[in-house]
């Protein structure tokens, strides 16, 4: 029977990383610093082992060749089949990390990958005056692009964010971005490791070499387009759910907890990861418990129905799923094509002790599913993305 699964990490040392992961009780000696923990990995060459139970020291693409659609859901399955859909990663930038853009789905089976990378940024820890890179301030042509880099001055047409713990960022596939110094993150992104790299301060490497950068390949990934503000805006409630993202790759919600919640998935045909990103948390489940600690996850089974949460005093846990009902028909989200994130990107309020998933009882026109339409307002308390008239301008 199948189980609640908890991973071992795999640390990365980066020229760029830092020492604040090892604050949340990991261990990753003799690396000198650990720049990323990936907590869930499906990637080939470097997939999480599994810590608990009887499936211990196999990986998870081995239980999903196995459990198949029990393990993240029957229309997952026949979708992503053995490749798992989603990479989960704690960031910790000492410095700037480069300038870099992802493909979408299109240009990355274009060029003899998977997929591409849409991702979101969840802040856990901010220094002072610390900064996120989250597109251009102003559109550009492309020839105004390349002339900027061509002239060392990219970094003054950047449009940048002031971020802190709490704080959210969704990075659509074509968004040019970059993490900046003294920066904890924790990244939700789709199963995939390429990155164009566009600029990375002339910095060099542990061999003395400068990186290398891939601006002639990142040049059809880009949106040039303007961010006006990149910043997602959600509604925090304790001892509750708040949805932060939604997207046809991952839905992503924060669960603060300070008294136990009971989630009902029995409507769900996914998986759901529970990522801590603060203090201690239990999740019973499938008649274990598992307990874990900020910078740790555990991977639900499609199977398990309901799922309980508990905290030692108070906890926050990044709830994620993989919600099938999402997924275009083909698979591919293709460039220039904006619907989706006008169609995906409002998101809807979840009841507070009991949540369930799926309840399509009523609709009001506000887009939002709800328990209880007694009322004329539905009260439904939700909080949308602000993409300029929908217009956000990557790409996507």
């Amino acid at each position: 029977m199948l189980y609640p699964l908890k991973f071992m990490p795999l640390y990365k040392n980066k020229v760029w990383g830092g020492n604040k992961i090892k604050t949340l009780g990991f261990d990753y000696d003799p690396l000198p610093n650990c720049g990323e923990l990936w907590a869930l990995s499906g990637v080939e060459g470097n997939e999480s082992i599994i810590e608990n139970g009887f499936l211990a020291e196999n990986t998870l693409n081995d239980a999903l060749e196995i459990y198949m659609g029990e393990l993240i859901g029957d229309k997952n399955y026949e979708r992503y089949g053995n490749n798992f859909p989603l990479l989960i990663k704690l960031i910790d930038a000492a410095d700037k990390l480069s300038i870099q853009v992802h493909p979408d789905d299109a240009l990355a089976r274009d060029r003899d990958m998977e997929n591409g990378k849409t991702e979101m940024w969840y802040v856990i820890d901010a220094d002072k005056n610390a900064q996120i890179i989250d597109g251009f301030q102003q559109t550009l042509t492309p020839h105004q692009y390349q002339q900027l880099l061509t002239d060392g001055q990219l970094e003054s047409a950047l449009h940048i964010e002031h971020p802190k713990p709490g704080d959210v960022y969704f990075i659509p596939a074509g968004r040019v971005h970059a993490i900046g110094k003294g920066l904890l993150i924790a990244e939700i992104q789709q199963s995939s490791d390429c990155t164009y790299r566009i600029y990375d301060y002339n910095r060099p490497d542990a061999d003395g070499k400068l990186r290398e950068l891939h601006t002639q390949e990142a040049l059809d990934a880009i949106s040039f387009d303007a961010t006006t503000d990149g910043l997602t805006h959600y509604t925090y409630q304790p001892d509750a759910t708040s949805p932060i993202v939604k997207c046809p790759y991952f839905t992503t919600n924060l669960v603060a907890i300070n008294k136990p919640i009971r989630k009902d998935f029995a409507q769900l045909d996914s998986f759901v990861i529970y990522l801590c990103v603060e203090g201690i948390a239990a999740i019973k489940t499938l008649e274990t418990i598992i307990p874990i600690h900020a910078g740790e996850c555990v991977l639900i089974p499609a199977v398990a129905e309901t799922v309980e949460l508990f905290a030692e005093g108070t906890a926050k846990l990044l709830e994620v799923y993989a919600d099938p009902d999402l997924i275009p028909d083909d698979g591919i989200t293709h460039e220039y094509d904006n619907d989706w994130i006008a169609q995906f990107m409002d998101i809807q309020a979840e009841s507070l002790q009991d949540d369930e998933y799926g309840e399509d009882d009523n609709e009001c026109g506000c887009g939002c599913h709800h328990h209880d339409h007694d009322h004329d307002e539905c009260g439904c308390g939700c909080h949308h993305h602000d993409h300029n008239g929908n217009e956000c301008g990557c790409h996507k």
